[in-house]
């Protein structure tokens, strides 16, 4: 089918009087309504730059406003670490007793000046003497039983001694060592084999004119062999020998060649007169070493076959039971003396003195007050007395860790007190203290300082503000320490960015630029590099950063 095009139909409007000609035919008005349009968003774009425009220029008029200006300057700096502290007396004794009972003496009174090793207070100390002559005499009674004791030691001791009586040869021994005895008990045999005896009669009147000592002549029977002698004893009566006549014992000792024996015979001559008769040789001892107390044979030193001298000790008898009692008479008397001093020191403790020179500072108790728990008159009282040492003045103040590594003993100090206005103090450091207090993660150490002068202003328990002079700097350029931002950053102001007056004019003129910082004090820091003497720096107010704040906040 084709398609029949329809041409829009005009209208026509009708004449509107008499003697008007026919309207013409208007075209579409589409291309005018575009345009209007596009002037009209032209206009409201314009409006729109010029609002933004000037809420852009006032946000810059207000960020300007909020800045403040610091001129980098050269400035004498002072490095120095603060803190605060309690003045103190260099010594003070707060008197306390371990001790009660009623006082009878307090020679001193509140705001006296007193020294070292006064008496402040004598207390009643009437039991604890009474119990000192107690135990002195028992110190005495003691000493005198380990006195007696030590004296029958003593006189056993020669008898705990076993001895041999005679020169030879052990023989037999009939005990060994820590074996028990008792008195008479045979410790050992002792044969004299080197030497010999000889006992003959000799006619009274020949013994007569004879003496011990003297030189005589044995010989042995059944050999003729001769040896030498001396008399050993003479028999002091006469007695019938013989043929009834008058004959007198003499006793002569020889050396034993090594052949005789007790079966040997032999006969003598003395000065030329010969014996009666003849007898038989015997050794010259032959004896037993007995036990003269009881107990145990803790020491032999011998064995079967030595050889002993007369008098030698071969062993020592224990006494167990005497022993035992003077150990135990030793520990008593110690711990009689032990009680002694104990008491003799406590009674020290019934007098108090001073233990440093200074000023009676409290006197709570005196004359007839019972010092036992600490009371006067029912009050209570936490110290008898207070003294204070106050040649010298101290305070202790606490330095951040971060600070610690600067302070060092003898620097200067520089003191202030709230309470004495306009005056001004000095001092060093004296000690400085290791052992830290650490709270909340942060560690701090207390630094001691000695107050230089003792001055009077200054009264213990007051508080003060202290500086520690770490370094004089001297001159160096400087700002002041909020100029800076973090980072090391400061904003320094260009041409155009202050007005003629030095004002903040134009924030957005400045520029921000890196810095080297150096020492610092409570207010300035050193700037090393960087900036020059007369670059201004811009920083925010503290009123000023709040309204950054709530202009960003309002921009957003």
């Amino acid at each position: 089918m084709e398609a029949t095009q329809v041409k829009p139909e005009t209208t026509v409007a009708p004449p509107e009087g008499p003697g008007k000609k026919s309207p013409q035919l208007t075209p579409p008005k589409k291309k005018r309504k575009w345009v209007k349009r596009l002037v009209i968003l032209l206009v409201i774009a314009a409006l729109l730059v010029l609002a933004l425009s000037r809420c852009m220029s006032a946000g810059t008029q207000a960020l300007s406003s909020v800045y403040l200006p610091y001129t980098a300057a050269m400035h004498d700096m002072t490095v120095a670490v603060s803190g605060t502290g309690t003045i103190e007396p260099i010594q003070s004794y707060k008197v306390t007793t371990l001790v009660s009972g009623e006082i009878l003496e307090a020679p001193f009174e509140e705001g006296q000046t007193v020294h070292k090793g006064d008496v402040l207070f004598r207390i009643d100390a009437s039991d604890v003497e009474n119990n000192i002559e107690q135990l002195q005499l028992n110190v005495q009674s003691a000493q005198l039983a380990l006195n007696d004791l030590l004296k029958t030691q003593s006189d056993n001791q020669k008898d705990r001694n076993v001895k041999a009586d005679d020169a030879g040869v052990i023989t037999e021994l009939h005990v060994d060592r820590g074996d028990s005895v008792t008195v008479g008990t045979v410790i050992a045999d002792v044969l004299d084999r080197d030497h010999m005896k000889l006992k003959v009669p000799f006619h009274s009147a020949d013994a007569s004119g004879f003496y011990v000592g003297q030189a005589a002549t044995v010989t042995v029977n059944g050999t003729a062999e001769t040896v030498s002698g001396t008399v050993e004893s003479i028999a002091a009566t006469d007695e019938v020998g013989p043929g009834g006549t008058l004959v007198r014992q003499v006793t002569i000792l020889v050396n034993n060649p090594g052949v005789l024996s007790e079966t040997s015979q032999g006969t003598a001559s003395v000065g030329g007169a010969a014996c009666a008769s003849g007898s038989s040789f015997t050794y010259a001892s032959s004896s037993q070493i007995t036990a003269k107390a009881a107990g145990d044979l803790d020491v032999l030193n011998v064995k079967e076959g030595d050889r002993v001298s007369k008098g030698q000790v071969i062993g020592v008898i224990s006494e167990a039971d005497l022993e035992t009692q003077i150990e135990n008479a030793r520990i008593a008397l110690e711990n009689a003396q032990l009680s002694l001093k104990n008491a003799q020191e406590k009674l020290e403790d019934y007098t108090i003195t001073s233990t440093i020179d200074g000023e009676v500072i409290e006197k709570n108790l005196d004359v007839g007050d019972n010092i036992s728990g600490l009371s006067n008159s029912g009050a209570s009282v936490t110290y008898p007395a207070i003294i204070y040492d106050r040649s010298e003045l101290t305070f202790d103040m606490d330095v951040d860790e971060k600070d610690i590594s600067k302070i060092q003993v003898g620097q200067k100090v520089e003191i202030t007190a709230d309470a004495l206005d306009g005056q001004s103090f000095t001092g060093v450091v004296d000690k400085i203290n290791i052992n830290g207090t650490t709270a909340s993660g942060h560690t701090s150490y207390p630094v001691t300082v000695l107050v230089d002068g003792s001055p009077e202003e200054l009264y213990p328990g007051m508080n003060v503000s202290a500086k520690i002079i770490v370094e004089e700097v001297g001159s160096v350029l400087t700002l002041p320490v909020e100029a800076v931002e973090r980072g090391n950053t400061v904003l320094v102001a260009t041409e155009g960015c202050l007005d003629e007056k030095g004002n903040v004019a134009d924030i957005s003129a400045a520029e921000k630029r890196q810095v080297t910082l150096g020492r610092n004090d409570d207010n300035y820091i050193e700037i090393v590099d960087g900036l020059e003497e007369g670059d201004v720096v811009l920083a925010p107010s503290p009123q000023g950063s709040n309204m950054m704040e709530a202009f960003a906040a309002g921009m957003g």
